[in-house]
């Protein structure tokens, strides 16, 4: 049944829930045929001591495997503090709202996440994380990875 599930497309397990659905490869194949945005010049520039979003794994320097952990660390300017419940991941071009299906695997603390096995379709992928503070300031990392 498991093999079935990771064949059919993507879910995300962890130790302490039921296997989610991440994204369906129909949800993967519309991100990937979509026109790509224009891109500016010029990254926006941060917002002074906003939060850090850190990729702990997987190594992005090559092919991701299928399935792979997402480790993500937040990092807070003191006297800041992460805001855990403000947590949001988009995926693809289209940025559709994932939040509930990871959360629905691994639980969010003010220290990061962390997914044990997170199975995607082969091809591009992109991930857009954010977090807030306790400030209001928003930080904002997004990881791009191709899925052999």
């Amino acid at each position: 049944m498991l093999a079935a599930a990771v064949a059919a497309g993507v879910m995300l397990t962890s130790p302490t829930a039921h296997a989610q659905w991440l994204v369906t490869p129909e949800e993967a194949q519309a991100s990937q045929a979509a026109p790509q945005p224009l891109t500016p010049r010029t990254a926006p520039a941060a917002t002074p001591g906003a939060p850090r979003v850190n990729l702990l794994a997987p190594n992005l320097s090559n092919t991701v495997p299928s399935p792979t952990r997402i480790q993500v660390r937040f990092d807070a300017t003191a006297p800041a503090r992460i805001q855990p419940e403000t947590f949001k991941v988009r995926y693809g071009a289209f940025r559709l709202d994932i939040t509930n299906r990871i959360t629905a695997a691994s639980k969010v603390t003010a220290e990061g996440i962390d997914v044990a096995e997170a199975a995607l379709p082969k091809g591009s992928h992109r991930l857009f994380i954010e977090i807030q503070d306790s400030m209001g300031r928003v930080g904002e990392r997004v990881v791009a990875f191709v899925v052999e």
